[in-house]
């Protein structure tokens, strides 16, 4: 008979340790892993007030469930948990029962209102996906309503903002609003002065858990921002179109058409419903062992914002925070495996915690992060950077690569009205059609090139000794030369014969400024090619040799006052490919053709690739991929770079405009998206 782990909740804590149960039971057909939860997805509840001020688009804070588990011992269960029977282990739901030999409390917070009249009934929430899109458009709707208000006393009603909790997602809510009024205000033709936003809390400063240096930061930015703090002020009462606070001992009423109430948090129902059978704290927390068991029942444990435990050493408990969640999950799997297979040993939760942040829009953040015995605070910008990797540590966890790459198209790429602490410098602008043309011209050079390669016998006969070693000897003579260029042009071909080692200069050059010219599209140098180039001594501009690992060499044919950008060729010549090229490649006359005809194959695939905007993405890469092998081989003129650049414009989606892609892309994703192994690793994007 299997033994059944019930994980109640899909939120942090509980969708991380339903993934770390199922990894270490990967292999044991004994134990069957459920997870509960209301909703079909796991919501970034850290990023609820991007969604709500309309930063990013609503889906970018939803994780589907059936994509985390894919390929996963996990059965996902779509319920609502009602009851808890400890005795009989057994939990109820309004469409079934469950029966569980291991249970795992992570169901969640729900917004607590203290008492305060009216708070619960009209107010807007921040607790769930739903409050967030709600209560983005309501904030548009009191816009939309302002604008065709003519009385000026309501229109200030509908633009009246009262946030309720200076704690972090009050600061981050309200930091989001400010940030986002100028471009309401800008839309609908609404005076910026009509606008009133105002943060109350009866906390002393904003964010305490922050030091007094950075509270003080927050507060400045957010009046800076044109948000009023009311501190030390407690909220008395709240009505359909008012606000009461109390400020020294007395109430006073505000006109308030949007209160949106992030003051504290409790146990979610079923969770203030177990702790009358367990024994808890105040607000629906379960108390904990060190090793994360219920105190009344070892078959019990709770993790993240449910449980209450202080580690031994500390004065309080761990803070209702993503990193205990995260800390807390690894404890619990392990925990959980001990007990079922007598295997390792149990472990005590001692979390180390490496810091909070708290952005105020999304330009500006404040951090205090490190060790646990060793914090510091970070600069704005830092602290904006550490906050989206954080989150990005946290997706890897999550569902790996995809929601990665979600993530940043929603932070970056698509940011709405510049509003990141990149500005919007990384926001797609270009439209991509623009493209078209330059990815069929890149397309048709390098079909040009690979058919000219045939022509020329690169797949018949070995070409690449004069290839490679004539580039070589060309820039080493240009080298050779530099510090005699007063000597004149014989002068210079006598340096060329002593640097390659050869009398014969003239021919030296003409193998070279073929092998390069092959290299960059210039085509073949003439015989007259050849003379100039023998009869100028050519100028080093820059040789700098980085220890001994590579060598970056800038030169011109010519003297500089008669240079033009074909005359410039850049190389970086690395000794280990060098060695490679030589031992391997150019003394074996079979390689020499094997290398020759990958070249010419990729050089036309890539050209018919692109012109036909097929498989565009990885035709750029490889694009790119042979450039780079020029650059380390023969050299490129500066007149070719040209394509290197085009090759970055195109990679991202270019075939998907008047391309093959645009039929083909959506077909081979959704056949990948198919195989296990593909789902499991999450190696696809939506």
């Amino acid at each position: 008979m299997k033994k059944n782990i019930l994980v109640i909740g899909a939120g942090y804590a509980g969708i991380l340790t339903a993934k770390k149960l199922a990894k270490k039971f990967k292999k044991d057909d004994t134990v069957a892993i459920t997870i509960i939860d209301k909703n079909p997805f796991h919501t970034m509840l850290t990023e609820l007030h991007e969604v709500a001020a309309n930063r990013v688009d609503e889906d970018s804070i939803k994780i589907s469930l059936k994509k985390v588990f894919a390929g996963r011992k996990v059965n996902v269960v779509l319920d609502t948990v009602e009851s808890i029977d400890f005795n009989n282990h057994r939990v109820t739901g309004k469409n079934n029962k469950y029966d569980y030999e291991y249970l795992v409390v992570a169901a969640g917070s729900k917004p607590t209102f203290f008492g305060v009249p009216g708070a619960e009934e009209y107010t807007h929430k921040l607790w769930s996906y739903d409050d967030a899109v709600k209560l983005k458009d309501h904030i548009h709707n009191c816009f939309r309503q302002a604008a065709i208000e003519t009385d000026p006393e309501r229109k200030r009603r509908l633009l009246s903002f009262y946030v309720v909790g200076a704690g972090f997602t009050g600061v981050e809510m309200v930091g989001e609003l400010a940030e986002y009024v100028p471009f309401l205000c800008e839309k609908y033709e609404i005076d910026r002065e009509f606008v009133e936003m105002v943060n109350v809390d009866v906390l002393q400063r904003a964010v305490p858990i922050l030091p007094e240096k950075l509270s003080a930061k927050v507060e400045a930015r957010l009046e800076k921002m044109g948000v009023k703090l009311m501190l030390n002020s407690g909220v008395c009462g709240v009505g359909e179109d008012f606000i009461e606070v109390k400020k020294n001992s007395q109430c006073i009423r505000y006109t308030a058409g949007t209160v949106i109430w992030t003051a504290g948090i409790e146990g979610s129902d079923i969770t203030n419903e177990a702790a009358k059978n367990l024994e808890s704290v105040n607000r629906g927390r379960i108390k904990t062992d060190s090793f994360l068991r219920s105190l009344n029942d070892e078959r019990v444990y709770v993790v993240g914002d449910n449980m209450f435990y202080i580690p031994e050493g500390e004065e309080r408990p761990v803070p209702q925070m993503v990193e205990n969640c995260e800390h807390s999950a690894a404890t619990c799997a392990n925990n959980i495996y001990c007990a079922i297979t007598g295997k390792g040993e149990m472990e005590v939760y001692k979390p180390a915690f490496h810091g909070v942040m708290v952005c105020v829009g999304g330009r500006y953040g404040v951090a205090r992060v490190g060790l646990p015995n060793h914090m510091f605070n970070l600069p704005s910008f830092f602290a904006m950077f550490a906050k989206h990797f954080i989150n990005i540590i946290y997706f890897i966890q999550v569902l790996g690569w995809n929601k990665i790459f979600s993530y940043i198209k929603h932070e970056f790429f698509t940011i709405r009205n510049c509003r990141s602490f990149v500005g919007g410098h990384f926001s797609n602008r270009t439209p991509s059609f623009l493209m078209v043309a330059l990815r069929v011209w890149l397309g048709a050079v390098w079909l040009f090139e690979g058919i000219m390669k045939v022509v020329e016998g690169w797949l018949t006969a070995p070409k690449l000794t004069g290839f490679f070693g004539g580039a070589a000897s060309w820039y080493n003579s240009i080298l050779a030369t530099s510090t005699a260029a007063a000597a004149g042009s014989q002068g210079a071909v006598d340096a060329v014969s002593s640097a390659t080692g050869t009398g014969a200069a003239e021919s030296t050059v003409k193998a070279a400024v073929d092998a390069v010219s092959a290299a960059t599209s210039t085509g073949a140098a003439t015989d007259g090619t050849v003379q100039e180039a023998v009869k100028s001594i050519g100028t080093a501009i820059m040789n700098f040799d980085f220890l001994g690992l590579f060598r970056l060499i800038f030169v011109s044919g010519k003297d500089l006052a008669h240079s033009t950008l074909s005359d410039y060729a850049f190389r970086i010549d690395v000794p280990l490919m060098n060695w490679f090229l030589d031992k391997f490649v150019i003394h074996n006359n079979s390689m020499q053709l094997f290398m020759q005809g990958f070249i010419v194959i990729a050089e036309i695939l890539i050209g018919l690739a692109l012109i036909g905007g097929l498989f565009t993405t990885p035709a750029s890469a490889l694009s790119l991929v042979l450039q780079f092998m020029f650059v380390c081989t023969t050299g490129l003129y500066l007149g070719t770079f040209w394509m290197i650049f085009a090759a970055i414009a195109v990679l991202i989606g270019a075939g998907r405009t008047f391309g093959l892609d645009y039929y083909a892309m959506p077909f081979l994703k959704k056949q990948w998206k198919k195989l296990p192994i593909v789902k499991r690793l999450y190696i696809y994007n939506d």
